[in-house]
């Protein structure tokens, strides 16, 4: 599985919210429906919070695992 904060730091993104993986971003299809649903609900407001922050360079906001 492989993460894209890389890529997106060299092309130049502003703002980066980390994902499981390349196929599958916003879940594991190995895990149940209800961890699925709150990892997504999770990754999601991390999002919505990124893009109202004001950055002034490139950010990583944390995601908790």
């Amino acid at each position: 599985m492989a993460n894209l904060i890389p890529v997106a730091k060299t092309v130049g993104s502003n703002r980066m919210v980390p994902t499981i993986s390349i196929p599958y971003p916003l879940g594991d299809p190995n895990t149940s429906k209800e961890q699925q649903w709150k990892l997504r609900y999770h990754r999601v407001g991390v999002a919505l919070d990124a893009l109202e922050t004001d950055i002034k360079e490139q950010t990583v906001f944390k995601v908790k695992i």
